[in-house]
């Protein structure tokens, strides 16, 4: 593919910041800032990265009495992908995956897309193991305008308000810093769009001793696995906490857009009518 760097290094010419490629994945992070549970959660995806997705697949319906693809069809909704539409000039409509493991959303996006829309897919995520998977399926599925690279959710290697829309599942509870993360998510997205977190929150109505050991197992990596949203931007509008499953919260939230400067002339004049 014409254009393509399989191995070798990126420079960025603002920052003098410099990244090695590997295997034709940009690693945009800084190796001694993985560390704790990160660390950790890395070693075990890139340990199992072909059994994450069937065992998925497998115990979703068992554990929670619902289809994987239904329950992933919930968390896709609050993106509201069907109300984007084309942007006549600038860049490409862009929606961001963070930690997108080995792509298993990647199909329901593109169902859920209007269709003929140009839209870039862009998915990041710290294990090189689940990387390799989610990028051999898009290859085998022939998906185009979709970019992966290796890079932490705590420093997004992006500019302010790149993306159209931006979603995290199944990750931020195991965050070494979740407050960080979740400010970097609402950072790089544009003022008024929909950020989509996803992750495990047992149903505080849930009594069955079996329900709460199978969740204990499920959240082995801490012991306060909840939705943060005491964690989102002060100024974060629009913030709507669910309880969508037993075992899982969706929290969606957008930034606001910017309040227009008045002009010197104008805050003069609203001076003067309130004396």
């Amino acid at each position: 593919m014409e254009g393509r760097l399989d191995e070798g290094r990126l420079g960025c010419a603002g920052c003098g910041a410099d990244w090695p490629v590997v295997e034709g994945l940009p690693r945009l992070f800084e190796e001694g800032e993985v560390r704790g549970t990160d660390r950790l959660l890395r070693i075990l995806y890139d340990g199992l990265p072909a059994l994450h997705d069937p065992l998925v697949t497998l115990l979703m319906p068992l554990l929670l009495g619902d289809t994987e693809a239904r329950l992933r069809g919930h968390y896709l909704r609050r993106l509201e992908l069907g109300a984007l539409t084309p942007r006549p000039r600038g860049p490409p409509l862009r929606v961001l995956e963070v930690g997108i493991g080995a792509g298993a959303n990647l199909p329901l996006l593109k169902q859920a897309l209007p269709p003929g829309l140009d839209v870039e897919v862009w998915g990041l995520d710290l294990s090189a193991g689940m990387l390799g998977r989610c990028r051999r399926r898009v290859e085998r599925e022939g998906r185009k305008g979709v970019r992966l690279l290796m890079a932490d959710a705590h420093a997004l290697p992006f500019p302010d308000h790149s993306f159209d829309r931006v979603f995290e599942i199944g990750g931020i509870n195991g965050y070494r810093d979740p407050e960080r993360a979740l400010a970097e998510m609402a950072r790089v997205a544009r003022p008024g769009t929909p950020v989509v977190v996803v992750d495990e929150q047992l149903d505080a109505r849930e009594r069955a001793l079996r329900h709460r050991l199978a969740f204990r197992l499920l959240t082995f990596y801490t012991t306060d696995a909840h939705c943060p949203r005491e964690l989102l931007p002060a100024t974060a509008v629009d913030v709507l906490a669910e309880q969508f499953c037993r075992y899982y919260f969706c929290l969606t939230f957008r930034m606001p857009e910017a309040r227009p400067a008045r002009s010197a002339r104008g805050r003069a004049g609203a001076a003067s009518f309130h004396r």
